[in-house]
C-alpha cells in the first residue's frame, strides 16, 4: 500500500488530543508565570531568572535525559511526566491561595517544570516515528498536525487566556494548567504500547549519552539538521531581543499593535506547517528545507528594511511560514533515519543545541542594538541565516536525504515504507 492512501492511525489522534490540550494549558502559563513574578517584584533580574529557569534542564541535562528515554517505555515516561507536572502545579496554586508565593517558588516551578517538559518532548518525539513505521508521508502529515495545533494553542489561545484567568486568582492559571497536563495524561496511557528498543550492550549512562551526540556530528544530513535550529535561535532570539523595541521606536507600533505584529508571524507559522508536505513534495525534503531556510533569512531582511508596521507584519508572517514548514520537515526526516534505540538521544542533542544557542542569541541582540543601531541585530539576524542556508545546503540535498531513507531501510526491513524511493512517493494531502 503506497503512501499517498495511507492513514494516520487511530491512536495518532489521541495523541494529537492530548498534546492539543497540553499545548493549551502551556500558553495558559507561558503568559501567566512572568505576570505572576510581576506582581511579586519589578527587579527585571530576579524576572529574568524565572523565565531562564525553564530553559536550564535542556542545557543541564539535554543529552542524559535522551538517553534515559532510550531506556525507558516512552509511553509510560509522557504519561508520568505530565501526571508529574499537574501535581507539581497545585504547590504554587496551593502557595498563591496562602499568599506565601515567591520569586524562588516560582523559578523552582519553572525549572521542574522545564525538567518533566524535556522527558515529555523527547519520548513523544520518539514514540510517533514508532507508532508510524517511520513512513516519511506520515510522518510529515503527523508533524504538520501537531506543529498547527501546537502554534494554535500556545500562540494564539494560551497566553490571552493565561492573562484573562490571572484576573480570576492567582491560582487560576496555574490549576487550569494542572488540569491540561493530567488529562494529557489520561489521554496517552490510553495509547498503544510499541516494542521497546532492543536494548544495547549495558554501558554506563554517560557513555551511551556521549555515543547520541557523536551519532548527530558524524552524520551529515542530522548535522544539518541541528544546525538549522541551533544557528536559527542565534539569529531569531537577536530579533526577539529588541523586536518590541524596533516596532516602538521606529515603526510607531503601540502594545495592541506589537500584539497583532506577533500574531502575524503565528498566523505564518500555522500556514508554514499547512503547506511542509507540499512542499516537500513537490521540491524534495532536501531543497524545501534549503527555501525554507533561506525565505527565513529574507523574510529578517525585510523586516529591518520595512519602513511602516504593514510591510513589517508580513515580513514577519513570511519568516513564521519559512520556520513553520522547517519545523515539520525536519523533525519528520530526523525520525524517519534514525535507528529507533538513538530516537531519543538524537532528538535530545539537537534541542540542546538549539537552547544552548537561544542566550547566545539574546546577548548578542542587545550588545549590537547598544553599540550600534536597533535595526543591527536584524540586520545580522539576517546574514547569520543566509549564511547558515549555503553552509547546510548541501549536507541536506536531495541527494543525501534520499541515501539516508535507503540506509534506514533496514530499520524495518524490505518493506518498510522508508525503504522506497522518495522521489516516486506522493505522500498524503493535509486535511
Amino acid at each position: 500500500m503506497t503512501s499517498d492512501i495511507r492513514k494516520l492511525p487511530t491512536g495518532f489522534g489521541r495523541l494529537w488530543t492530548a498534546q492539543t490540550i497540553s499545548s493549551l494549558g502551556d500558553g495558559v502559563t507561558h503568559a501567566a508565570l512572568p505576570l505572576l513574578a510581576l506582581t511579586l517584584t519589578r527587579d527585571p533580574m530576579a524576572l529574568a531568572v524565572v523565565t531562564a529557569a525553564g530553559t536550564l534542564p535542556w542545557l543541564l541535562f539535554g543529552v542524559l535525559g535522551g538517553a534515559l528515554v532510550d531506556r525507558w517505555d516512552r509511553r509510560r515516561t509522557m504519561w508520568v511526566a505530565d501526571t508529574a507536572r499537574a501535581v507539581l502545579l497545585a504547590i504554587p496554586a496551593a502557595a498563591a491561595v496562602l499568599d506565601v508565593l515567591s520569586i524562588p517558588l516560582l523559578a523552582a516551578v519553572a525549572f521542574l517544570l522545564g525538567l518533566g517538559g524535556l522527558f515529555f518532548d523527547t519520548a513523544a518525539a520518539a514514540y510517533l516515528p514508532d507508532m508510524l513505521r517511520r513512513d516519511p508521508a506520515l510522518l510529515e502529515r503527523a508533524n504538520s498536525r501537531l506543529r498547527g495545533a501546537q502554534t494554535a494553542m500556545s500562540g494564539f489561545a494560551g497566553p490571552p487566556a493565561g492573562s484573562a484567568l490571572l484576573a480570576l486568582g492567582r491560582a487560576v492559571p496555574l490549576l487550569t494548567d494542572a488540569v491540561s497536563f493530567m488529562l494529557s495524561a489520561l489521554l496517552v496511557r490510553t495509547l498503544p504500547a510499541m516494542p521497546r528498543p532492543v536494548p544495547e550492550v549495558r554501558e554506563s549512562l554517560l557513555r551511551q549519552a556521549r555515543a547520541g551526540a557523536s551519532y548527530v556530528f558524524r552524520d551529515r544530513v542530522l548535522l544539518g539538521l541541528a544546525l538549522r535550529p541551533a544557528v536559527g535561535n542565534i539569529a531569531f532570539l537577536a530579533v526577539e531581543t529588541v523586536l518590541a523595541l524596533f516596532a516602538h521606536d521606529r515603526l510607531g507600533i503601540d502594545t495592541y499593535g506589537f500584539g497583532l505584529l506577533l500574531t502575524a508571524e503565528a498566523t505564518g507559522g500555522l500556514l508554514g506547517a499547512g503547506i511542509a508536505s507540499y512542499l516537500g513534495r513537490r521540491l524534495g525534503t532536501g531543497t524545501a528545507l534549503t527555501c525554507t531556510a533561506a525565505v527565513e533569512g529574507l523574510a529578517i531582511l525585510g523586516l529591518a528594511a520595512a519602513p511602516n508596521p504593514y510591510v513589517a507584519g508580513l515580513a514577519l508572517a513570511v519568516c513564521g511560514a519559512g520556520m513553520g514548514a522547517t519545523m515539520v520537515l525536519a523533525p519528520s526526516l530526523r525520525q524517519a533515519i534514525v535507528p529507533a534505540h538513538l530516537m531519543g538521544r538524537v532528538a535530545s542533542t539537537s534541542r540542546m543545541l538549539a537552547m544552548c544557542a537561544a542566550p547566545v542569541g539574546a546577548f548578542l541582540g542587545g550588545w549590537l542594538a547598544t553599540t550600534y543601531d536597533i535595526r543591527t541585530p536584524l540586520y545580522a539576524a539576517a546574514v547569520l541565516l543566509l549564511a547558515m542556508t549555503a553552509v547546510t545546503a548541501s549536507m541536506t540535498s536531495n541527494r543525501r536525504v534520499e541515501e539516508a531513507l535507503r540506509a534506514a531501510a533496514p530499520v524495518g526491513g524490505p518493506d518498510h515504507p522508508a525503504s522506497k524511493d522518495p522521489a516516486q512517493e506522493s505522500s498524503p494531502d493535509l486535511v
